[in-house]
C-alpha cells in the first residue's frame, strides 16, 4: 500500500475551493460527470458515474475535508485529506491519500492528478 501527496495552488480564495469541493452542483460543474454528494459526515458519495465511490468522514468549512475512498471490500480504508490553505495568489491544496494499492498506484494517481486535480485547475483558471 503507497501514499500519495500532491501541492496544488488554485487562484481563489479557500472558502470558494471549499464549496467547489463540497457541493453538488459545483463538483459537476468540474468533474463533468454524474455526482452524488451530500456535505455531511457519515453520507457515501460517488463521483464520475461510479469511478470513484467513498464515505465523507470529516468536514471544516474553508480548510479541511476528509474522507474514505473505496477499493474494494479486501483493502484497508484508503483516507483522503484535503487541507486548504490560504496563500498570497489564492489557495494552496494539499491532498494526501493513504493506502493505495501497488497495484493500482500509477493508474490511480496518475488520474487524480489529471481528473480530479487537473479538473478543479481547469474550473478556476476558467472563472
Amino acid at each position: 500500500m503507497k501514499t500519495f501527496k500532491k501541492y496544488e495552488y488554485l487562484p481563489a480564495p479557500p472558502e470558494e475551493v471549499y464549496l467547489a469541493l463540497t457541493k453538488e452542483q459545483s463538483i459537476q460543474l468540474w468533474t463533468g460527470a454524474q455526482v452524488e454528494f451530500t456535505e455531511e459526515p457519515g453520507t457515501e458519495f460517488s463521483f464520475w458515474d461510479g469511478d470513484i465511490v467513498g464515505k465523507n468522514i470529516e468536514f471544516e468549512y474553508g480548510k479541511r475535508i476528509v474522507q474514505q475512498w473505496y477499493f474494494g471490500e479486501e483493502n484497508e480504508p484508503s483516507i483522503v485529506t484535503i487541507k486548504l490553505h490560504a496563500d498570497k495568489k489564492g489557495t494552496s491544496l494539499e491532498f494526501v491519500q493513504t493506502n493505495i494499492p501497488d497495484e493500482d498506484y500509477e493508474d490511480f494517481t496518475g488520474g487524480i492528478q489529471e481528473h480530479y486535480l487537473g479538473g478543479l485547475q481547469d474550473f478556476f483558471e476558467e472563472e
